[in-house]
């Protein structure tokens, strides 16, 4: 299994920014998929869901009506779209999926929201 995100980076307050989670090794329409996020001096907390056949979408209330989690099959990608960009939204993002009690981790993007 192996998970990989890409699109992190610097932006300023206000900014969008399109995360991106590359899943291979593993039947990937057949499972949840979830992005974490871990900020400096902070425990790991869930950002979205999304279920395998792309419903079941579920957000931390921080971020509902800011950020949109979506899937693609086809291709084995799980995206997070995030707008309105905050400083408290700064923070190590993780691509996730849990295959009976066994969890994987990607290796996280840097997400810096600041001006």
């Amino acid at each position: 299994v192996q998970l990989v995100e890409s699109g992190g980076g610097l932006v300023q307050p206000g900014g969008s920014l399109r995360l991106s989670c590359a899943a291979s090794g593993f039947s990937f329409s057949t499972y949840f998929m979830r992005w974490y996020r871990q900020a400096p001096g902070k425990e790991r907390e869930l950002v979205a869901l999304i279920g395998s056949a792309g419903g079941s979408i579920n957000y931390a209330d921080s971020v509902k009506g800011r950020f949109t989690i979506s899937r693609d099959n086809a291709k084995n990608m799980v995206y997070l779209q995030m707008n309105s960009l905050k400083p408290e939204d700064t923070a190590l993002y993780y691509c996730h999926t849990r295959m009976r009690t066994i969890d994987y981790w990607g290796q996280g993007t840097q997400v810096t929201v600041s001006s």
